[in-house]
């Protein structure tokens, strides 16, 4: 008689925020694969549901709670069943609240923090052993070191472009911003660690490669000679990959934008003429209480410099409107920074108190009314940018990466240079090939293509 193999169990890893928790919850997803686990997309299937929490948001926490009450339903009618729940809450708001969340929601199993990823089967083992974790250590280094590669499979499971974080943490402390407080000081994995995940993906197919990390421009890892190297000496180290076709990285900070590596674009051809470099306020006042380090001027010198290296560059970046003490001439300097600017694309926010984050109790707040208004000005223009620089691209001619299916039947999505998604017929090619097309027609949010033949 044949005996009946156990099914394995299933974990469902719900990711909020930013593209560095995308990384890590696939590293979860990949440790906990090895253990044992089986990924599924439905959470009411999971034996094990994460929430992979991001707390940049205003009242990030008491979102938290709500979903785990969501899903304690769920859990309390597997009680009694062969298959009960684990519910664990992971990412920075894990970080920040610890324990407390233990406290307030007695459905959840376990919490871990950013740094413990590396010990997350164990650490799940305990919760369902009735242990209720917590673990909100910071061991960076030791998290990158442990972390189990991904293998082929999972690396190809993700598709032809793939994130690889190589920096974690601020010392930036910019005054709206809890990341020093939820991710802890800049540590950076060495560059033959990065390297070597790198080679990785790119020996499991994938075709496009974008270095992650808070600030991944203070990036300042030991490199192959024993020295410290900067964000351009590892471009020009991971451009040797054969296979890398395409770098691209972000978040970047003014600050850290150094002559290496804007030099680094002009000097590699796989390097995309793309750079998503925050100003977050356009008022050299707003900006020192922001805590920014850098001035206007700074922050255009550097814009002047990338399109000198590389005149097809396109800049997308990030604003707050409405910190506290903002007077309408302020935002008005905000408005002409993105006019001189000409962005491709930006993220736009009002400001939203941070707990814990000095901006919280500077007084001079911004009525909501105010900040709502302003911030549909703001949008406005940018939406307006993003608009004319995709029409810039009809009639143009450029090789752009398949990713996936699109929407409907018949049609694949694309990768322009310039982040863009393009759709084009699916006779064009397969996932992970690179065509030439010409952009036939540009909508707000995406274009068309058609082949193109390439110029001799």
């Amino acid at each position: 008689m044949v005996e009946k193999l156990e099914e394995p169990k299933k974990v469902f890893v719900k990711t909020y925020g930013c593209q560095m928790n995308v990384y890590d919850s696939n590293r979860m997803e990949d440790a906990l694969e090895q253990d044992g686990y089986e990924r599924t997309s439905d959470m009411a299937d999971a034996d094990l549901v994460l929430l992979n929490t991001c707390h940049i948001r205003e009242k990030a926490a008491e979102k938290v709670y709500s979903e785990v009450g969501r899903i304690r339903k769920i859990k309390e009618k597997r009680a009694d069943t062969n298959r009960p729940m684990t519910i664990g809450v992971t990412g920075c708001v894990a970080q920040a609240e610890g324990s407390e969340i233990m406290k307030r929601a007695k459905a959840v199993d376990l919490v871990a923090g950013p740094q413990t990823y590396h010990r997350i089967a164990d650490i799940v083992h305990r919760a369902e052993q009735g242990q209720r974790p917590v673990e909100t250590e910071f061991e960076i280094e030791e998290k990158f070191a442990k972390l189990p590669a991904a293998t082929a499979k999972q690396v190809q499971a993700r598709g032809v472009a793939s994130f690889l974080t190589v920096q974690e943490g601020c010392d930036k402390f910019c005054t709206f911003c809890v990341v020093p407080y939820t991710r802890g000081a800049e540590v950076s994995r060495t560059a033959k660690q990065i390297v070597d995940e790198a080679q990785g993906m790119i020996d499991a197919g994938v075709r496009e490669v974008t270095l992650l990390g808070q600030n991944v421009n203070a990036w300042h890892g030991e490199g192959f000679d024993g020295r410290e190297w900067g964000l351009g000496e590892l471009l020009h180290e991971l451009a040797k990959i054969k296979g890398m076709e395409r770098l691209r990285y972000t978040t970047s900070h003014p600050v850290d934008m150094d002559e290496s590596l804007i030099n680094a674009h002009r000097e590699l051809d796989c390097l995309m003429p793309y750079l998503h470099l925050p100003v977050q306020a356009g008022s050299d006042k707003i900006l020192k209480a922001m805590n920014r380090h850098h001035t206007v001027e700074d922050y255009m010198h550097i814009i002047d410099r990338m399109r000198e290296v590389s005149p097809d560059m396109a800049i997308s970046g990030d604003f707050i409107v409405g910190f506290p003490g903002e007077t309408e001439e302020d935002f008005e300097e905000t408005l002409n920074v993105v006019r001189k600017v000409k962005y491709a694309s930006a993220f736009s926010f009002k400001y939203s108190t941070r707990p814990g984050t000095p901006g919280a109790d500077m007084k001079n707040q911004v009525p909501e009314d105010v900040k709502s208004e302003r911030l549909q000005r703001l949008q406005a223009l940018l939406n307006q940018q993003q608009e004319e620089f995709n029409q810039t691209c009809v009639g143009r001619k450029m090789d752009i990466l398949l990713e996936k299916k699109g929407r409907r039947a018949g049609q694949l999505i694309g990768r322009s240079p310039w982040l863009q998604s393009v759709i084009v017929d699916e006779s064009l090619g397969n996932p992970g090939d690179i065509v030439h097309v010409e952009i036939t027609e540009a909508a707000p949010n995406s274009l068309n293509a058609v082949l193109a033949q390439k110029e001799q």
